[in-house]
């Protein structure tokens, strides 16, 4: 039985009180930052980045082409991708997932395909006792051209550095599975910098960061899951702060709450990355994507956000500058200023999300503002596909050429797993979204 994460025995106490602090919506200042060499060495990881591929049966070879079954307005619509033939999966529930199977013991992996969902595993774990899901990025930090080098490191203190600490794992430069032997808060000082080819893995432990947050700084190949991010303090603090040229970065099932700046940013040429199943709650400017509309090489910027819950956090559901963003089973509510944001060539595909008013009712906004080495003046683009509007909420979507002109999914990656945005939809998300109670594989 995979014992990856599962949505599964994911009960969480809702009604969690929502607080918001009235500030203006500005653009979060970033500053140039010195970066640090990144390791190199990673294996059979694919550039693409939309990390959320869905499932596969096969771990190499040639990927089975799978059809996405998707409903509108009470009816059933088939989406090949590429024109490929395919076959459509069998219904099964939203909570539900299929293993990928694995070579047999003994024999290592051959070359692992472009959107494969391929987990590497340190030496001596079994491939099916790692991230194998059937919605995760399709690469570990971990999948390193010689498995030999892969270890875990366990932290059991929760101090802010020193021997046995989350500091001292994440600043190694060996590639690491870190895992937690005892559960608490970790005040963090000053930013937690971790280094590349690392997973965070909180599965089994109750970790919660307060204080500063995680600092993700010219790093590649990184995987943080299962963690909370609650109260920082300090100017420029966010909870996740990803920048400058981080690439193959996968934030999993984190909550995150109450930080003086951000929640998760992603500014600086950092890209191909996913924020999944993640619970955003108590917080005005949850999420920054480009930071300032003088940052004209943010356009490489690539973001993936699905099955999140952003709940009551008052704007930036994300805000985007430049670079293109995949929005999709998420569900966002009682938000304070707008859900969405589209600044400076900005595209932005919103699928199957839902968007549920509250005092406010304005979902899309538009953000006019001029590039660097433009002349004029302009916002970017919004597509809304299947996208449901509760209790009022108004899409308020700009009509024009432009909105064409946004990007196709499906041109960048093959397949992904999607449902109609409805009340079971919903009721998981609300469920499953951040931290969640689950054990630790027994083998690590």
């Amino acid at each position: 039985m995979d014992k990856g994460l599962d949505h599964g025995n994911c009960g969480r106490a809702m009604g969690v009180t929502r607080r918001v602090r009235d500030q203006k919506d500005e653009a979060s200042s970033d500053e140039e930052d010195k970066v640090a060499a990144a390791a190199d060495g990673s294996y059979g990881v694919d550039t693409n980045w939309y990390l959320d591929n869905g499932a596969t049966n096969h771990l190499t070879g040639e990927l089975e082409k799978v059809t996405l079954r998707e409903k509108y307005h009470g009816k059933d619509k088939i989406h090949t991708p590429s024109g490929a033939e395919g076959r459509t999966p069998q219904p099964r529930p939203a909570t539900a997932h299929r293993p990928a199977r694995c070579p047999p013991a003994g024999r290592a992996p051959g070359r692992v395909p472009p959107n494969a969902i391929y987990a590497g595993a340190p030496k001596g774990v079994p491939l099916q006792h790692t991230m194998f899901r059937d919605t995760p990025a399709p690469f570990h930090c971990q999948s390193c051209g010689d498995a030999a080098v892969t270890s875990v490191r366990h932290c059991y203190l929760n101090s802010n550095d020193g021997h046995g600490t989350l500091r001292e794992a994440c600043r190694a430069k060996e590639p690491l599975w870190v895992v937690f032997e005892v559960s608490g808060d970790i005040h963090l000082h000053t930013y937690l910098r971790v280094s590349s080819h690392k997973t965070i893995d909180g599965r089994g432990q109750r970790v919660r960061l307060t204080g500063k947050g995680l600092q993700l700084k010219d790093c590649h190949h990184v995987i943080v899951c299962n963690l909370q991010f609650e109260a920082g303090r300090g100017h420029d603090v966010d909870g996740i702060q990803i920048k400058p040229g981080s690439t193959n970065i996968w934030i999993d099932r984190c909550s995150l709450a109450d930080y003086d700046d951000g929640l998760i940013d992603i500014t600086r040429q950092s890209t191909d990355i996913t924020v999944s199943r993640c619970h955003f709650a108590r917080h005005d400017k949850t999420m920054l994507i480009g930071a300032d509309p003088k940052h004209v090489d943010d356009r490489c910027i690539r973001v993936t956000i699905h099955h999140c819950f952003f709940d009551g956090t008052r704007q930036r559901h994300p805000r985007l500058r430049f670079g293109k963003v995949h929005l999709y089973n998420n569900y966002t509510r009682d938000w304070g200023i707008y859900a969405v944001c589209a600044g400076v060539e900005a595209q932005i595909v919103s699928q199957c999300n839902i968007y549920e008013g509250g005092h406010k009712k304005t979902v899309f906004k538009y953000m006019p503002e001029k590039a660097a080495d433009r002349e004029e003046t302009a916002a970017g683009w919004i597509r809304s596909e299947g996208d449901a509007f509760l209790h009022g909420a108004l899409p308020c979507l700009v009509d024009g050429p432009g909105a064409e002109c946004v990007f196709r999914p499906e041109e960048y990656y093959d397949r992904w797993t999607m449902e109609a945005a409805s009340p079971a939809l919903k009721e998981v998300i609300q469920l499953c979204a951040g931290w969640q109670p689950v054990p630790r594989p027994p083998d690590c």
